[in-house]
């Protein structure tokens, strides 16, 4: 009997690689965010991306990310942290943790406290600083929501399909 690889992925490199490839499913031209929300024995149970609401053609709402308001994506695009919760069936997210490609915005960091979920990991935190990034992680710290960073391995990791 031969001896179990060695070189299979861990736990955290399954997970935000599943975020990742979520996010691959987003239109969006300029960002592409994906979540995964796994149950505490490693189950993954929902994920999401951004992009429109269902019923709302990604070919009629706007893709901009200047001009008035409602000629860009703001006021329509969902998140994929919003998505991942929304597309949940199975009940109860309490105690669970989210793999997400982008730290959460504020109105993210709502939803995410609201459903339960005790752990964010999070990859990049490209809007460090910002007014929506600090509301984020103060909402975090009052709520006991834990974020901790991704550590990247430096593994590169192909599909094929």
């Amino acid at each position: 009997m031969g001896a179990k690889r060695k070189d299979y992925i861990s736990w955290d490199e399954y997970f935000m690689g599943v975020a990742h490839l979520s996010g691959m499913r987003s239109k969006d031209p300029n960002t592409q965010v994906g979540a995964c929300i796994v149950s505490s024995d490693n189950k993954i149970l929902s994920m999401g991306y951004n992009g429109f609401p269902s019923g709302c053609s990604d070919d009629i709402f706007p893709w901009e990310r200047e001009g008035e308001e409602l000629d860009t994506k703001y006021p329509f695009v969902t998140h994929s942290e919003l998505n991942a919760i929304l597309n949940y069936r199975g009940g109860s997210l309490e105690g669970t943790k989210l793999y997400v490609s982008l730290f959460p915005c504020n109105e993210c960091a709502k939803a995410i406290i609201q459903a339960g979920i005790a752990c964010v990991v999070y990859d990049s935190d490209k809007y460090k600083g910002t007014l929506a990034n600090l509301a984020a992680k103060h909402m975090f710290d009052a709520a006991g929501v834990k974020y901790v960073p991704y550590k990247r391995t430096g593994r590169q990791i192909v599909i094929s399909v």
